[in-house]
C-alpha cells in the first residue's frame, strides 16, 4: 500500500485534548507500552472521524497492524463518547437560552433492502434516526442516542424523554410538523392547505420556518464530519460515533 501525507482540517488543540484523555486513559489502566504514542493514537481517531478512512488506510501510515488501528480508534471513540454531555446536561445550558430547536436528521448506513427497521420512507434509504438540539443561532447543544431509521421523529424524542426535560426545564422549543401534537412547549407549525390557512397563520408559519431553518447549520455540523455521511459500522456503534463527535464540537467551539 502506498503511503503519502495528508491534513485533516481539524484544530491541535482538538489534537492535544484527545491525546491529553487517552493518555489519562492509559495511565488508569496501567498500560505501561504501547507501538504508538497517545498523540498518534488521537491523530488515528481524528482522521477516522473527520476524514472517514477506514481503519486499513489509517494503519498503514504509522506501521500498525489493521486490527490495532481498530482497537486504537474505538477506545479513543469511547473516551470522547463519555464525556459527551447527557440530556440533563444540556438543559442546563438550553435554560439560559431564549429558546432551543428540535430536529431529526438521517445518518445514512449501508443497509440491504431486507433490514426494514432502519429503512426510512422519508428519506428513502436506510439510516439512523439521531435527534439534534441547537440554540438560536443554530450551534449544536445536544444529539441524541441513534435510533433506526425506520423510528419516525415524535416517537424518537419521546423515547428520548425530550419533550418531558424541555417541559420540566420550562424552555420554549421549535419544531417541525414531524411533531405535531407532542404537546409541552414545543411550539409547531399550523398544519393544513397553504391555501386554507388564515393570512395570520400563514404569516406565523413563515416566521416559524425561518426560526427552523437555523438547524440545519448543526446538521452541516454534524456531517462536515465525514464518517457520518456514509456510515459502513455496525448499528451498535453509532451512537458512540455521533458522541464522541459531539463532545469534539463542544471543545473545539468552546
Amino acid at each position: 500500500m502506498l503511503v503519502y501525507p495528508s491534513g485533516i482540517d481539524v484544530s491541535s488543540s482538538t489534537l492535544r485534548f484527545l491525546a491529553a484523555r487517552l493518555r489519562a486513559r492509559r495511565c488508569e489502566r496501567g498500560t505501561r507500552w504501547r507501538r504508538a504514542s497517545a498523540g498518534r493514537q488521537a491523530l488515528l481517531a481524528l482522521a477516522h472521524l473527520r476524514g472517514g478512512h477506514t481503519y486499513a488506510q489509517l494503519a498503514a501510515g504509522p506501521g500498525v497492524g489493521t486490527t490495532t488501528a481498530y482497537r486504537y480508534i474505538v477506545e479513543a471513540v469511547d473516551v470522547l463518547a463519555a464525556l459527551a454531555p447527557s440530556l440533563t446536561e444540556a438543559m442546563k445550558s438550553a435554560s439560559t437560552k431564549a429558546f432551543v430547536i428540535l430536529d431529526g436528521t438521517l445518518l445514512p448506513i449501508d443497509r440491504i433492502a431486507a433490514d426494514r427497521p432502519f429503512y426510512s420512507g422519508k428519506h428513502e434509504e436506510h439510516g439512523m434516526n439521531v435527534q439534534v438540539i441547537t440554540d438560536p443561532a443554530g450551534r449544536l447543544l445536544w444529539a441524541s442516542p441513534a435510533l433506526p431509521g425506520a423510528v419516525h421523529d415524535i416517537k424518537a424524542a419521546r423515547t428520548h424523554g425530550i419533550i418531558e426535560a424541555l417541559e420540566e426545564a420550562g424552555i420554549t422549543c421549535w419544531a417541525d410538523k414531524g411533531y405535531r401534537g407532542v404537546g409541552g412547549t414545543v411550539r409547531v407549525p399550523f398544519w393544513g392547505r397553504w391555501e386554507k390557512l388564515s393570512a395570520g397563520q400563514q404569516a406565523a408559519n413563515r416566521s416559524h420556518a425561518k426560526i427552523r431553518a437555523l438547524v440545519e447549520q448543526a446538521m452541516a455540523t454534524l456531517k462536515s464530519w465525514r464518517l457520518l455521511q456514509k456510515l459502513r459500522c455496525s448499528t451498535t456503534r453509532i451512537t458512540s460515533l455521533v458522541q464522541a463527535i459531539l463532545t469534539l464540537h463542544l471543545t473545539c467551539s468552546n
